[in-house]
C-alpha cells in the first residue's frame, strides 16, 4: 500500500489507515462516529465498545495520545470535529503541548457528547510495582520492563544488591491493605474527573482484574465498556476471544494470592509479549538502569511515600 505521493506506508500507518486517510471509511455505514481517546487503554475499550450488536456509532482505530505528534495534529482536529460521541480518559490540557487534552477536544467538538472514564491502575495483585514520570523524560521507563518496583528502588537506596537481600516479608494484612489503597487512589480520580467509573469492581475480580497495574484485564474492560454502552442505549458488548492488554504479565506472588484470598496460580516471571524474564533479571537490568537514571529514585519515593509506609517498607 502507498500514499498518495508514492511513498510507501509503513505498519503503524496501516494499522491506523481511516485516522491517516490511507484506507476510506466504510461507505455502508452511515452511523455516527464514536472516538475513544486515552493511552493503551483507549483501543481495547474501543473494541469492547465496537461489539456491542447494535451500537448506533461506528467506531476508528487512532493512535494513542501518547503517540501523537505535531504532523498527526490536523488530522485530530478533523476526526474530532466530525465525532458524535467522544469517550476519552482524562488528559490534561496542553498534553506535550498539544491541544488534545480531553477539554480541548471537548472544544473542537461543542456539539458532541463526551464522556469521561478512568485510566485504569491497581496495584492489589502487584503491591510494589508503581508507575512514576520525571519532567525532565516524561517517556522513559526502566530497562526490562516499563515499571519500577519499589523493593528496587529501596534496595538500590540502601546499597544492597543481592537478590536476597532484595526482597522483603510483608504481613498478609499490609497487603489487603494496599490493594484497598490502590483501588481508594481510582475512585479519588473517578470522583474528581469522571463520569463512569470502575474502581468498584476490583477486589472481587480476583486474579482477573489486571495483567499488571495499567493492563486490566477483559473482565474490567468488559464492565466499563458494558456502562458506557448502557449510557448510550446500547447493548452490552460481546466478551472478545482474546486478552485484549495481556501482551505484559507481571509475576503473581503466593502470598499476594493467599492474603486477598483469590482463586488463582501464582507466576513466577514476567511474560513480555510471549518472552519469559525472570525476577532477578528485571531486578539487576534496572539497578544498573537506575545507576544512570538516579532522578527516577526520587520521583518513585517521593510519589509513592504513602504506599512504602502501608506495607512497612519505611
Amino acid at each position: 500500500m502507498r500514499t498518495g505521493d508514492d511513498a510507501p506506508v509503513d505498519g503503524r500507518t496501516r494499522h491506523y489507515g481511516e485516522f491517516y486517510g490511507v484506507t476510506d471509511a466504510p461507505v455502508s455505514d452511515d452511523r455516527g462516529l464514536l472516538v475513544v481517546w486515552g493511552n493503551c487503554q483507549a483501543e481495547a475499550l474501543r473494541i469492547v465498545l465496537s461489539s456491542s450488536p447494535d451500537l448506533p456509532f461506528r467506531t476508528v482505530r487512532v493512535p494513542p495520545v501518547h503517540e501523537i505528534e505535531s504532523t498527526d495534529l490536523a488530522r485530530v482536529e478533523h476526526l474530532i470535529r466530525r465525532a458524535a460521541i467522544v469517550v476519552s480518559q482524562p488528559v490534561r490540557s496542553g498534553y506535550r503541548g498539544f491541544p488534545i487534552g480531553t477539554s480541548d477536544l471537548a472544544d473542537l467538538a461543542p456539539s458532541a457528547s463526551v464522556i469521561v472514564w478512568p485510566v485504569i491502575r491497581y496495584g492489589g495483585l502487584f503491591p510494589f510495582q508503581v508507575i512514576a514520570r520525571h519532567p525532565a523524560q516524561p517517556s522513559a521507563v526502566p530497562a526490562a520492563v516499563p515499571y519500577h518496583d519499589l523493593r528496587t528502588v529501596l534496595a538500590v537506596v540502601a546499597g544492597r544488591d543481592g537478590f536476597g537481600e532484595w526482597d522483603v516479608d510483608v504481613d498478609a494484612d499490609r497487603i489487603r491493605e494496599a490493594a484497598k489503597w490502590s483501588v481508594g487512589q481510582l475512585e479519588a480520580r473517578e470522583r474528581r474527573h469522571c463520569d463512569v467509573g470502575i474502581s468498584d469492581v476490583l477486589l472481587d475480580l480476583g486474579a482477573d482484574a489486571a495483567h499488571t497495574i495499567n493492563h486490566p484485564g477483559n473482565r474490567v474492560l468488559l464492565t466499563l465498556g458494558g456502562r458506557i454502552l448502557d449510557s448510550l442505549g446500547a447493548s452490552a458488548p460481546v466478551p472478545p476471544s482474546r486478552d485484549l492488554l495481556g501482551n505484559i504479565r507481571a509475576p503473581l506472588e503466593q502470598r499476594v494470592i493467599d492474603a486477598l484470598g483469590i482463586d488463582a496460580s501464582p507466576r513466577t516471571s514476567w511474560d513480555v509479549n510471549g518472552t519469559a524474564l525472570t525476577e532477578d533479571d528485571v531486578r539487576r537490568r534496572q539497578m544498573l538502569w537506575y545507576a544512570d537514571h538516579p532522578e527516577f529514585i526520587d520521583a518513585v519515593l517521593g510519589r509513592y511515600a504513602d504506599l512504602i509506609e502501608i506495607l512497612g517498607l519505611s
